[in-house]
């Protein structure tokens, strides 16, 4: 099953060029922290390291960006904004309204390194598969931790919110997915126990105060209506542990969909995927690596 948001001609159009230093600061304030590596494979692949590590560097003079060292890694940095870069960023068109999350330390940077830089490799093999195929999915289409409301003041969390346009020949698809990325530092119980939340946030219809209700808002509306025009797709990429492992833990997300009664019924209105992060490296995520969680066979997650 595909979900199509909107079918229109299509116009290859290229966004506006930017200035590189522009397109650095943008991309870690919207992804938080990235290697050198990971920002040269994101905005400029085709040129040479250099090409990015420079400017990276003339930023950290004007004390915009920092970095921290990443153990056993030769002395790779992963890089993230100083107080002053998140105040800049916080006027970028692309990212009014978006909360910044400035880091205050390296010490608090490494904290949060091992997560956030594995989010951010998942968004790679979607941005190089993109380009691959000609779709449109660039360093803003991906958006690391999205919170939702859920009924009794809770909420929940996405690892990243994916924004992906198909391109056909004569039409574009737009898509969207929730992105849940599992590291194996949870249990697989407390990991399958997150399609429990993303079916709570599917069905939540929030109540109105008291008993009137205006004319307007006569049908009950769910929740995730206010930002999706229909409800994402929700993929699991596992990481951090064997292949017998990852599979048990997938086997765990089906058991989750076929025994939960709320779950059962979100999976048969919304595509629900996992996949293992080196398959999505190594053959891209487009390609047959996708366990349907309602069952049958691998499949690319644009046609779960």
């Amino acid at each position: 099953m595909t979900t199509t948001f909107e079918t229109v001609s299509s116009g290859r159009t290229p966004s506006p060029v930017e200035p590189l230093p522009h397109q650095l600061l943008a991309a870690l304030a919207q992804h938080r922290m990235a290697t050198t590596n990971q920002l040269h494979a994101l905005l400029r692949p085709d040129a040479a390291r250099q090409t990015v590590s420079g400017p990276l560097n003339k930023l950290r003079q004007q004390d915009l960006v920092d970095y921290t060292v990443l153990p056993a890694s030769n002395r790779s940095r992963a890089w993230y904004l100083t107080g002053e870069g998140a105040r800049l960023t916080r006027d970028f068109p692309a990212l009014r309204g978006r909360p910044p999350y400035p880091i205050t330390s390296s010490t608090a940077a490494s904290l949060k390194t091992p997560h956030t830089l594995t989010v951010v490799r998942t968004h790679l093999t979607f941005v190089a598969d993109a380009r691959r195929r000609g779709d449109e999915h660039g360093h803003l289409d991906w958006t690391p931790e999205v919170s939702h409301p859920l009924s009794d003041g809770e909420k929940i969390i996405a690892d990243a919110v994916m924004h992906y346009t198909l391109i056909g020949d004569e039409e574009r698809t737009k898509l969207r997915a929730f992105v849940e990325i599992d590291r194996t530092t949870m249990s697989s119980e407390r990991l399958a126990s997150k399609l429990i939340e993303y079916a709570r946030l599917w069905s939540y219809e929030p109540q109105p105060v008291g008993r009137q209700r205006s004319r307007l808002s006569a049908v009950p509306a769910a929740v995730w209506l206010r930002w999706y025009p229909v409800f994402p797709r929700l993929l699991f990429v596992l990481t951090g542990a064997s292949r017998y492992v990852l599979d048990n833990r997938i086997a765990d997300l089906q058991a989750m969909v076929a025994q939960h009664p709320l779950v059962n019924t979100l999976a048969r209105q919304v595509p629900l995927g996992a996949a293992v992060l080196d398959d999505l490296e190594h053959r891209g995520p487009t390609s047959g690596v996708w366990v349907p969680l309602a069952g049958g066979e691998r499949r690319p997650w644009t046609e779960l």
